[in-house]
């Protein structure tokens, strides 16, 4: 019964101004209460004639929860879902081709060539660095994902499960090729002798090292930003090397009882509007001619984030998810 107390609380989030609407749109979404927080309260003024009501669930709760009413889904759209977890194949076929005027004007790398998906956001991998406890073992700064294999660091690293985290598998997958490259293989296989702990969420990582429990904690972008605006002691890192990232798609149900309030819904999470209002929690935002402000660029944020993320295989590393992971735990037992 949990997940319906969720959807409760959101919903009175949404309804709370008493505004009668025509439209009911059901949302599953993997993206943070409090950021589906602040767009919804956009997206009420921009469409105020449809109730968008929103479960939201972690990467791999959404998969299972899409996956055990596959036979009679009962959302009418995904918001905000790693790529590689929406492209499993049977979550993939309850998808249907989705238009609208901006979703349509997006980049073509960050939109399904089929027209299932689309990703206004996405993620980054960043270390996540505390210089006190750093100082406090006589660590150097590290620099790239190959000085995180240095024995230096053995037991001073915290590092997300790619089994319960999306940016744990992001990170595997990503520096690896889905498995495929031996090289970058054996770079994931080393750094994860060095981790102290393991933690079931992406962001706990940096939880722990802006409080100095590890000097550094493998975690994506925005977390560490979040950190160093929060005023701890943390440098954001982007490691030198192969550059980590997820997108986080958005999608259609197929049959979906409301079809055109939904895609009206989908095509205003691709708006410059609500790009405007992204760039207050992500680090990667596809809406042509947005960059980092000033702030995240200080932070280190590269200006051009966007243009410097390199192809990934999305389908492969969706393909791959469960033999990759169980290869990895196989091998770092």
């Amino acid at each position: 019964m949990r997940p319906y107390r969720h959807i409760a609380i959101v919903i009175l989030l949404v309804t709370a101004g008493g505004v009668a609407r025509a439209g009911t749109v059901t949302v599953y979404s993997a993206l943070e209460s409090d950021e589906i927080a602040t767009y919804l309260a956009a997206a009420r003024k921009a469409l105020p004639d449809i109730d968008v009501h929103v479960l939201r669930l972690s990467s791999g709760d959404l998969a299972a929860r899409l996956l055990a009413e596959s036979a009679q889904p009962r959302n009418d759209a995904i918001w905000g879902m790693a790529v590689t977890d929406m492209l499993h194949p049977r979550i993939a076929a309850l998808l249907a081709p989705v238009h609208g005027e901006h979703i349509d004007r997006m980049p073509a790398a960050f939109r399904d060539v089929d027209h299932r998906w689309f990703a206004p956001t996405g993620f980054l991998a960043a270390l996540c660095v505390n210089r006190e406890a750093l100082a406090e073992h006589g660590l150097p700064m590290p620099d790239s994902w190959k000085d995180l294999t240095s024995p230096r660091y053995r037991g001073q690293i915290a590092m997300p499960d790619p089994s319960s985290s999306g940016t744990g598998y992001m990170l595997v997958s990503s520096l690896s090729d889905a498995g495929r490259d031996p090289v970058g293989m054996d770079l994931v296989l080393d750094i994860a002798r060095n981790v102290g702990q393991v933690t079931l969420s992406g962001s706990a990582p940096c939880k722990l090292a802006r409080i100095g429990e590890f000097p550094i904690g493998i975690s994506f972008a925005f977390s560490a930003m979040q950190s160093i605006r929060q005023g701890y002691p943390v440098t954001m890192v982007i490691p030198k090397g192969a550059r980590g990232y997820e997108l986080e798609a958005s999608a259609l149900m197929k049959d979906a009882p409301h079809v055109e309030d939904a895609q009206r819904f989908l095509d205003w999470t691709a708006s410059p509007d609500a790009a405007a209002l992204y760039r207050g929690y992500k680090e990667i935002v596809s809406a042509p001619g947005s960059v980092p402000s000033e702030e995240q660029q200080r932070e280190g944020l590269p200006a051009d984030i966007v243009a410097t993320l390199p192809a990934r295989d999305f389908a492969t590393a969706a393909r791959e998810r469960a033999a990759l992971i169980a290869r990895y735990k196989r091998l770092t037992r």
